[in-house]
């Protein structure tokens, strides 16, 4: 059945001239249909990248291909199951950044990728859970405005030394928040030779706790490192299927099996071969919203070349 649905995909891939970008969190055999793997960050920059085809298929959730659509507006992009949302992108409102903006005019405005456009239409630049401690160094105010993940905003100014002003107070991402310390202790106990490492989306207690804290990009590059043969991994539990298919000599680990990301499982095959076939479902962003929010996108790539 797969097989025969593959086969549909390639065949409107080459008909439609187009191209399919999933994320780390998309399970199997989406990684092995897609033209390009990545985190938030790789993600963005292969969609800036992309000049030779028509048709962007976005194989993640809905808050990255409204940045695909924001950086592309000569292609169309399709979001194959239009209820691919993430809550974290939802936690902060355009009003609610607005009021902080009024609150601390002194201070940048930092925006994590896991937000919807109109809210990065609002910020002075954009960050990934990969080059947000790089982000907020490259500021030109002493103290910033970080929304909507708590825990990566901490994160950030604990390696910047900088102050953070946090909106909301509870943003967070619902599958990184159920690591707790015990996790890593447990882990530590079971598998003494193994290192761990933990997504900056974790709680402070936990990241404490790990060996490492990488973005899941980082986490692809550390899997390689030949000194490293077993890696217990704190993030969404599809990663680990893609550092076992790239390192088979080692052993991967998930910190806990139940770490995952319900809209992130929307997309199946038969899907990827609807939207290609119906061009559906196409992610449009206002002209207004995109031009502002393409602005700290921009920024943001600029300083990742």
């Amino acid at each position: 059945m797969n097989d025969e649905i593959i086969k549909e995909i390639k065949q409107l891939k080459e008909d439609k001239n187009a191209i399919i970008l999933a994320h780390n969190y998309q399970p199997k055999e989406i990684q092995e249909i897609a033209d390009f793997i990545g985190d938030s960050l790789e993600l963005c920059l292969k969609a800036a990248d992309v000049d030779d085809v028509d048709i962007i298929v976005f194989c993640g959730v809905n808050f990255m291909a409204e940045t695909a659509a924001i950086i592309c507006p000569d292609k169309k992009v399709l979001l194959p199951d239009n209820r691919a949302n993430c809550q974290m992108a939802d936690m902060i409102s355009l009003e609610e950044l607005k009021a902080a903006k009024e609150a601390h005019p002194e201070c940048e405005v930092v925006l994590y990728v896991n937000s919807r456009a109109e809210t990065k239409s609002e910020a002075d630049i954009i960050c990934t859970s990969a080059n947000a401690a790089k982000v907020v160094e490259s500021l030109n105010s002493d103290n910033f405005i970080f929304a909507p993940d708590h825990n990566l905003g901490v994160y950030s100014a604990k390696l910047t030394g900088k102050d953070a002003i946090i909106v909301p107070e509870d943003g967070h991402c619902y599958v990184h928040t159920i690591f707790k310390p015990e996790d890593v202790q447990k882990a530590r106990s079971e598998y003494p030779d193994a290192k761990i490492v933990v997504h900056p989306e974790c709680p402070e207690d936990v990241k404490e706790l790990a060996d490492y804290v990488e973005s899941t990009g980082g986490m692809v590059r550390l899997a390689k490192d030949p000194d490293i043969k077993q890696l217990v991994v704190g993030t969404e539990i599809d990663l680990t299927t893609r550092l076992k298919r790239e390192n088979p000599d080692k052993e991967f680990i998930p910190l806990r099996k139940d770490a995952f990301c319900l809209t992130m499982k929307l997309v199946t095959l038969e899907k990827i071969r609807d939207s290609l076939a119906d061009e559906k479902y196409v992610v449009e962003v206002d002209e207004e919203i995109a031009s502002k929010a393409r602005v700290g996108i921009e920024r943001m790539l600029n300083l990742s070349k």
